[in-house]
């Protein structure tokens, strides 16, 4: 779990928050270091801040509860006056996600391409926002641009990635030209859109003024040269010309490039492309299937025929079939994951049906996919995943053979490694200085502020307070807030309620009431639970009549008493959470 760093400033290193002369270039991470999602970078020059993505993390089972967790950005808060603006590389959610909460608290302008757009867009009429479509929202041309963000210029252009219209950055300021890659592969057969601008990237790489490479480092460790889209299509052809009945293919649902190889080869195999809409027909304030399947069509990445709704296609033969859905993750509320649950009333998984995952499992969701693994299994249903199904998804992150394609044209002064586990992160640095010639390389934490200059040695001058927010309906929490230990306590050590009945001078007045989360069944006759009403009432008749008064010192002769009777039944290591009521007699 990202736990919430305090760090404590450098200091035998120049300070640099109030110097607007200092010609430093500084890069550093508010998510995204050591760990996969949660996007969140600044760049500092001359007083003011450039960030690159924001974006959601992946939950944490340890957390115990939430909807969805991002960037604390406190720090970057103190500054927001002298933030210029948000640019984004592409549009998925661990990039964009979480704009919608951070956003509102800077107002400053988002810089992306039009798929990106759309999806905000949608996002915060959804979310009914205050904001201006087309100055907070600014577009530009997916196949390469300059952004003029003063102190910074900002030029975009193409490379592959699993969603459309990804972008690799060049930040130039007076000290410094440095490669942000974002998300990024070599896919070379990806029909939907131009590959990667190579000769841009050359360039870029081989100039002596690149300072340093910003690189994601997510499946640094992959050893086999990349899967292509088209690929794909060919395996999932194949599956579907052998399959008895339906066929349902669950990836990701901004995968354009994925569901219209999806549909090729359901049209190859003789059989009708669909894919499975909303069981609720009202209008949700997010971005889902539906809507990415309209953007594909309306932004040309698809055609109207390609791909219909399951409304239209659920009477034709079950061998005429091919249906793409959500829940490649496990996630809870996905039409997969809800599937296997018989909770969709209009369709229902049969023996003769066949399930494709199309995705690999992305880290944290084990159990959750493990569990449709085993449901399917359970229900007779024949699947393919990437263990037991070659070229059945292609990754939209690169591994070593394109690594070592991409050292070949970058040769940085300083690596940065970013976006993967930590040991991610030191194979990449490894490679570009073993391969791209790299002098230097910076393997940080999140909040560890990089001071960068040409021709010098890169160091950390500064470590700031960083860590995660979790949102939970209307409010936020922070990672180490109380709510959220004393969770995880209950979740391992259980919890007893007490009530007592007591007049104002701190005396009995009846029997305790004594119920429980984990640690006994709370019937009239249960044994633990009677040796707890003895016990808590021995312990508070031994009070003195001063002591007694104190509300403080009921409560903890409560937990004295029960803990004896606890522990003696559990073992001592038990240590549960009280609660403790106090009725007025």
């Amino acid at each position: 779990m990202v736990k919430v760093k305090e760090k404590k400033t450098i200091s035998d290193n120049p300070a640099h928050e109030s110097d607007k002369n200092d010609d430093k270039l500084y890069f550093m991470a508010l998510g995204g270091l050591e760990h996969v999602g949660q996007n969140m970078y600044v760049y500092k020059y001359r007083g003011k801040y450039l960030v690159v993505d924001c974006g959601m993390g992946f939950l944490e089972e340890e957390i115990g509860a939430g909807d969805v967790q991002y960037c604390d950005t406190t720090w970057l808060e103190k500054h927001k006056k002298d933030v210029v603006a948000f640019v984004i590389t592409h549009g998925h959610e661990d990039h964009i996600g979480a704009l919608r909460y951070i956003w509102p608290k800077f107002k400053k302008p988002i810089y992306c391409t039009r798929f990106s757009a759309e999806i905000l867009r949608r996002t915060f009429n959804g979310l009914e926002m205050d904001y201006n479509p087309d100055s907070d929202i600014v577009e530009f041309d997916a196949g390469g641009a300059e952004l003029d963000l003063d102190p910074f210029t900002v030029e975009t252009f193409h490379v592959s990635h699993s969603v459309p219209e990804a972008q690799m950055l060049i930040i130039k300021t007076p000290a410094g030209k440095i490669l942000h890659t974002g998300d990024w592969t070599f896919n070379d057969g990806n029909p939907i859109e131009p590959g990667t601008n190579y000769e841009r990237l050359a360039q870029i790489g081989s100039d002596p003024k690149l300072l340093a490479c910003v690189c994601d480092s997510t499946s640094t460790e992959r050893q086999t040269p990349q899967t292509t889209e088209t690929q794909v299509r060919d395996t999932l052809t194949e599956i579907m010309k052998t399959a008895p009945g339906r066929v349902f293919v669950t990836g990701y649902s901004r995968s354009l490039a994925r569901i219209k190889m999806f549909a090729d080869a359901a049209h190859a195999a003789g059989r009708v492309a669909a894919i499975k809409e909303r069981s609720n027909p009202n209008p949700v304030p997010y971005v889902g299937l539906p809507e990415f399947r309209e953007i594909g069509i309306e932004y040309g990445y698809l055609n109207p025929d390609d791909v219909y709704l399951h409304e239209e296609v659920k009477d034709l033969p079950a061998e005429k079939q091919a249906i793409f859905l959500t829940g490649s993750q496990g996630e809870k509320f996905a039409m997969l994951t809800r599937l296997c649950g018989g909770n969709v009333k209009e369709l229902k998984l049969m023996p003769t049906d066949t399930v494709v995952f199309s995705a690999i499992i992305i880290p944290g969701r084990e159990q959750d996919v493990s569990y449709l693994y085993n449901k399917l299994a359970r229900m007779g249903i024949k699947t393919h995943t990437i263990f037991d199904t070659t070229n059945v998804h292609a990754s939209g992150h690169a591994g070593r053979p394109e690594f070592e394609r991409f050292y070949d044209m970058v040769h940085p002064q300083v690596s940065i490694p970013m976006h993967g586990e930590y040991i991610s992160e030191m194979l990449n640095g490894k490679m570009a200085m073993e391969r791209g010639g790299a002098k230097h390389m910076m393997v940080v934490h999140n909040g560890d502020i990089i001071a960068l200059r040409d021709g010098e040695e890169p160091y950390v001058c500064e470590s700031v307070p960083v860590g995660f927010v979790v949102m939970e309906g209307e409010t936020e929490r922070s990672a180490d807030d109380p709510v959220y230990k004393t969770r995880k306590k209950i979740a391992s050590n259980g919890a007893i309620f007490v009530t007592l009945p007591v007049d104002k001078k701190g005396f009995l007045k009846g029997v305790p009431e004594v119920s429980s989360v984990g640690i006994f069944e709370s019937d009239e006759t249960g044994f633990m639970k009677r040796q707890i009403q003895i016990e808590i009432t021995n312990a508070i008749d031994k009070l003195t009549k001063t002591e007694r008064k104190d509300h403080n010192n009921l409560y903890k002769a409560v937990q004295v008493a029960s803990n004896k009777v606890v522990r003696a039944a559990l073992g001592a290591d038990k240590k549960p959470q009280y609660s403790v009521h106090f009725v007025l007699k």
